[in-house]
This record gives structure tokens, sequence and C-alpha cells, in this order.
């Protein structure tokens, strides 16, 4: 089976402003996989996602993300490369004044969607997929978090990207309802989309275990934890 490349840092510098978070970042990610994440808070998870969404600038070594160089991105091509990418948060990140449809609706209108019937459409068919096909009409406030959560990985899905980043989309929910958004989240990487997702809950990944790298020391490790190791980190997170 031929896999497609579609994340690729070589000996990249990880940086925020002139403060270097992360040296020497080698990453490889294949069209389809599922990506864990760990490290402490302030150890450059949310740093690498933010790169990899060219929100922080890659200034050292090479980087390419669904065909963009990053090193070479020009402003005015961010946004092309954005709606490659779809991206999940711990917090939500939803307009409270508005519906959930009206939420997705002004999402696909800021990338360019102008036809009435097709936005319709598409918001029904990825509110479906996410099991809220019935709930477009209801205000973010009258969801409960994991439904919410839902929202917004249906927002991630709506330019059909080839990339979902998450950053701790489990971060506030309870174990039952976190082991909801993480089988929506597999069902998508199984789809052909690849995921990176951010997080410290261990118990997730050992609940449902896939390929795990670990920012510590200023590194991006491979990280493929023993059972001892497992146990470890959930005394000591």
């Amino acid at each position: 089976m031929v896999l497609d490349k579609v994340i690729s840092l070589e000996n990249a510098t990880i940086a925020v402003d002139d403060h270097i978070i992360l040296e020497q970042v080698n990453l490889s990610v294949e069209k389809g996989e599922f990506v864990y994440v760990i490290g402490r808070v302030g150890s450059g998870k949310t740093s690498l996602i933010k790169t990899i969404n060219a929100e922080l600038p890659l200034n050292e070594g090479n980087g390419m993300v669904s065909g963009f160089s990053l090193e070479d991105l020009k402003r005015k091509d961010v946004p092309m490369l954005r709606r490659k990418l779809g991206i999940v948060f711990q917090d939500f990140k939803l307009l409270n004044d508005r519906t959930v449809d009206s939420n997705l609706e002004f999402a696909l209108k800021a990338t360019g969607w102008k036809d009435k019937i097709e936005i319709n459409d598409r918001i029904a068919e990825v509110l479906e997929k996410v099991d809220l096909g019935f709930k477009g009409y209801k205000m973010p406030h009258q969801l409960s978090g994991g439904e919410q959560q839902r929202v917004v990985i249906a927002r991630a899905l709506l330019n059909d990207p080839e990339i979902i980043l998450a950053d701790e989309p489990t971060g506030n929910l309870d174990p039952a309802t976190s082991e909801d958004i993480m089988n929506i989240l597999l069902d998508i990487s199984n789809s052909g989309r690849a995921v990176i997702m951010a997080t410290h809950n261990y118990n997730l990944i050992k609940r449902f275990p896939s390929r795990t790298l670990k920012c510590e020391g200023g590194q991006l490790l491979g990280a493929n934890l023993s059972e001892a190791d497992f146990d470890k980190l959930i005394q000591n997170a």
C-alpha cells in the first residue's frame, strides 16, 4: 500500500517570537495516519500545531503541509493552506449569539462559499457525520459540552480537509464523552484524513493506541510508550 505524505518537517525550529520551543524537529505524517502528540504544559504541543497551521512562521528548517512549503509561504497563501486543514480546539470557539447552523454558515462564507443551497447541503452533511443532524437550530448554550465539541468537529470538516489538527479536544469533557469524540476522530482518520491530536489524556491513548510522539526538553521524540511508561505518565499527570 502506497501512502501519501501530507506533513513533512525537516530539521525545523519551532519558535514563538525569538523564544525557541522545539529544535531539530523531524516529522512525517501520511494520509490517513492518526498521531498523538504528548508532553507537559508548555513543552511545545500547541506551538507545533500552530506551526503546521502557519499561525507561527517556520524560520529555520524545511516544512511541507498539504503541498505548501512553510518556509516560503506568503501571507496571501495562508488562507489557501488553511482550507486544507480542519482545527478542533479544546474551548470550542463557537459564536454564542447564533445557532449551530449559523455558526457553520459563517465558517463556510468566510472561506468563499456563496450558493445558499450548497451551503445548506454541506451543513446538513457534516452535522450528520457527527450525529447532530437534528440540532442545527439550537444555540451553543443549549448543547452539552460533548455536543458542542461535535459541532467544532463538523466545522473542521466543512471544507473537506486533508488534515485535522486537534488541540486537547477532550480536555473539558468527561471520560465517556471523550471516548465518543475519539471514535469520531478515528472515523475521520479511517476515511483517509491525517489527524494530529495534542493531548495529556494518557488514559485515552491506552484505550485507543496509535503512533505517539512526545515534546520534551525542546525536542520532538518518538514515544511508543510501554505499559510501565504509561502508568508513570498517568501517575504524574
